[in-house]
């Protein structure tokens, strides 16, 4: 069948040893189901081909509703993999573990969408401060006024609205927003990104022929997976917009703080600067204080504030639309928007770069996804923020285009409001401020949870918030980072007009490589044709490219400080991906089986030996129990730690742990499917153990040999029984009686200078200089660790990258 490959999922072990229960391999039957490509993560997640345990028809049910008892045909975009007819119960837990398949009920959806208005609109909600402050330096005409109101109305509903809502969001990858979940959903479908190959053990993907992608998709999937310079460029352009929001969630603080405390001058004019930003930077530091509590609880705290806020602009801009110019609703025409353009010339093109603050804010909307969902985020625009913005914005240029004093447009917000409201106004408008921090703070902490999960930053603490929704997290080092960053740049523009140059910047040129990856995603992903998606692009990218040309005109103003932020992120996390591949590289010959390592030998009385290829040296067998650290888990092969000793210590421990830990995405998993047991046939009183755990369980504890030893009796007692069974049972309970071991391995890596004069291989050797310094100061393996430290043993090994 004529048609393009698409991308599968492969179990790469042999059937024999996937059929769970079978009495016989012969009898043993098996169904196929289908499986929609974006879910084979989830798949690979649980399963375990070192077990003979495999995805329940349950659990694959939910993969795909409308699985059926089928050969695999050429089906587009679908996975095809082996399952048992006979298998074991449904596990709970794979309901629990599909965040993006799970419906939600409506109560659930109205409380998201109430917490993602105080956690995501508060930045996009303060805009109102200060849009028109920094779109005009004189009180604007009429005509210029509307034409301004004009482009706000429109950039609000097409970039946002239009585009954000209903394009963007659609783009998630497993739940996940923001730039790089885009890269990562392009990666999925096309091969242009290199994985772990230690991280899911046992698969691996091919792809069947399928008819539905077109000529045009076909061309640019070729190109992107053959040029080394485009993937390159794609993952740097993920990455950067990535480090973008970063860089905005130093400058959103301090923006939303001072534009709300500068609104005590409209009270006391006499208040100095020097007390503004006193006053803002107290207000930033309590805020970061209370990050501790979590995205919910803080969320649902900030919500009626922002609830608040939003109805307040509302009922002003009614209030001023009433009593002073009806007439700028005119504005609702685009034709004011271009005739303000091609009116004001250069000066109008300039006056974009204020504007656009308008939307500032705009990619928290997505970057946020993965603490609610895309409907919470869609309803909660559509129903609340947005009327109540687009109302703000129209009675402020109603009162503004009456104002006799000429000063309105300074202070657009305070000097707009109804008389009386003066005083509640500037309360709830510092409280919003506050709200409008947390937008950007809670963005940093989704994004860098994402690009550490695909290994472009060290390990940090993360701590999971919520007991119902894993995406929720606080990063301690990133809030304390963020809260000094954001008091020095407080300290050093010191009012909103200054900010405002610098402001902006990171905003438009995140939604403009937002427009672009996803109109890849549309191609190559939601299989659209081409005639389709590059005009929508064209649109889009045209209007984003406007404001893009007008931000950067202020670089030499304050942006260049923005962009050298968000630069140096943006090295340091394609540096450590660049160092992360060659370790893997490295390792990736490290894997020893079994077989290669030992062999049973007459000589030294039925006792193990080390292979010829190691020197045949007999091994000793010492009492007690083993616990090695496997990070892979993959079957057949021992991790460094378990050969390492061996090779160096010519001894083993009489019972042997090879220690896989496998995360799931659910609070917590349930005694009886946590642990996933394996004999090692090759070794004696040698046993693989998984152990699954959720987010919040609490796994490397001072009982966790005695649950180990617990779990494998129970799995030898619930096995076939021979004569050796109870031989074999009374060794791993004797065990108990001697001491634990828990053994880590400590690979210190070194790098090869080269010997031959290069540019390129001399720039390699410093650039990974860097990776090793950097992975050397970063959170290590021990820190999780709750466990007695003389109990600990590290095997060191080096390896020359």
């Amino acid at each position: 069948m004529a048609g393009h490959v698409e991308k599968a999922l492969v179990i790469d072990a042999p059937v024999k040893d996937l059929v769970a229960g079978a009495s016989s391999h012969a009898d043993a039957r098996l169904r196929w189901c289908r499986i929609p490509t974006r879910n084979l993560d989830l798949l690979a997640r649980h399963q375990d081909s070192t077990t003979a345990t495999l995805p329940s028809p349950k659990f694959l049910r939910l993969l795909n509703p409308k699985m059926a008892q089928a050969k695999p045909d050429a089906h587009a975009g679908d996975a095809f993999v082996g399952i048992d007819d006979d298998e074991e119960k449904a596990r709970a837990i794979a309901e629990n573990d599909l965040q993006g398949s799970r419906k939600q009920a409506s109560i659930v959806l109205l409380w998201l969408s109430f917490q993602a208005t105080g956690v995501i609109y508060g930045d996009i909600g303060t805009s109102p401060l200060y849009v028109y402050s920094s779109t005009f330096s004189a009180q604007p005409s009429w005509q210029d006024l509307v034409g301004a109101l004009s482009i706000i109305i429109w950039s609000l509903t097409l970039i946002v609205t239009v585009k954000y809502c209903f394009i963007v969001l659609s783009a998630d990858d497993d739940g996940q927003g923001g730039t790089f979940a885009l890269y990562s959903l392009l990666a999925r479908y096309t091969n242009i990104s290199r994985r772990d190959p230690r991280d899911v053990p046992g698969i691996r993907l091919q792809r069947f022929e399928t008819g539905d992608l077109k000529t045009g998709g076909k061309s640019l999937r070729s190109l992107l997976e053959k040029s080394r310079t485009i993937q390159f460029f794609l993952q740097f352009i993920g990455v950067l917009g990535v480090s973008m929001v970063m860089a905005d969630g130093v400058l959103t603080p301090a923006q939303s703080v001072l534009g709300a405390i500068q609104g005590i001058k409209v009270i006391n004019p006499d208040l100095g600067t020097s007390a503004i930003v006193g006053i803002s930077c107290g207000i930033l530091v309590g805020l970061f204080l209370i990050q501790p509590f979590g995205t919910s609880k803080i969320g649902t705290t900030f919500a009626p504030i922002v609830v608040i806020w939003l109805l307040f602009n509302l009922c002003a801009g009614i209030y001023n639309l009433a009593v002073h110019d009806y007439t700028v609703l005119k504005a609702f025409s685009p034709h004011f928007a271009f005739s303000y353009l091609v009116r004001n010339g250069h000066e109008g093109w300039k006056s974009l770069g204020g504007l656009l603050l308008a939307f500032t804010g705009v990619e928290a909307l997505f970057a946020d996804l993965g603490a609610f969902s895309k409907r919470a985020v869609q309803l909660s625009w559509i129903c609340l923020a947005y009327p109540c913005l687009l109302i703000a914005y129209i009675g402020q240029a109603a009162y503004i285009s009456h104002d006799e004093t000429k000063q309105a447009f300074t202070n657009p917000f305070f000097n707009t409001v109804p008389p009386g409201t003066l005083y509640f106004s500037l309360v709830i408008a510092i409280l919003a401020a506050i709200v409008a921090s947390q937008a950007m703070i809670t963005s940093t902490f989704q994004l860098l949870t994402q690009i550490m999960r695909l290994s472009y930053f060290p390990r940090v603490k993360v701590v999971h918030t919520s007991q119902t929704f894993h995406e929720q997290v606080y990063m301690p080092m990133a809030n304390w980072l963020l809260m000094i960053g954001t008091v020095i740049i407080t300290a050093v523009y010191n009012n909103t007009t200054s900010l405002g140059n610098a402001y902006g910047v990171c905003v438009i040129t995140v939604t403009f490589i937002t427009t672009c990856m996803v109109s890849l995603v549309a191609i190559l992903v939601w299989r659209l044709p081409a005639y389709i998606v590059v005009p929508l692009w064209l649109v889009f990218a045209s209007l984003d490219a406007a404001f893009l040309s007008s931000v950067y005109e202020k670089v030499p103003d304050g942006a260049w400080f923005t962009l050298l932020l968000a630069f140096t992120l943006s090295c340091i996390f394609t540096l450590w991906r660049f160092g992360k591949e060659c370790q893997w590289e490295a390792e990736s010959h490290d894997q020893l089986s079994p077989q290669a390592l030992l062999f049973p030998t007459t000589a030294t009385k039925g006792r193990v030996a080390l292979s010829s290829t190691l020197g045949g040296t007999p091994i000793s067998t010492v009492p007690g129990l083993g616990i090695f650290f496997d990070k892979s888990g993959i079957a057949n092969t021992l991790p460094p730690s378990f050969f390492q000793f061996v090779i160096k210590f010519a001894a083993r421990p009489a019972v042997v742990v090879l220690f896989n830990m496998r995360p799931l995405p659910v609070p917590t998993v349930p005694l009886t499917d946590r642990y996933i047991i394996r004999r090692v046939s090759e070794m004696d009183s040698c046993y693989a153990v998984t152990l699954r755990h959720g987010y919040t369980d609490s796994i490397l504890y001072p009982g966790l040999a005695q649950d180990v030893v617990q779990q494998i009796a129970i799995s030898i007692a619930k096995g076939r029984r021979n004569d050796m069974t109870a031989v074999e049972l009374d060794l791993v309970q004797s065990s108990r009686n001697y001491p634990t071991v828990y053994i880590l391995g400590k690979e210190t890596i070194k790098i090869g200078w080269p010997s031959v004069l290069s540019p390129k291989a001399y720039l390699r050797s410093w650039l990974l200089w860097v990776f090793l310094w950097l992975r050397e100061n970063s959170r290590t393996k021990l820190a999780d660790l709750d466990i007695d430290a003389d109990k600990v043993i590290e095997v060191g090994f080096i390896k020359e990258l």
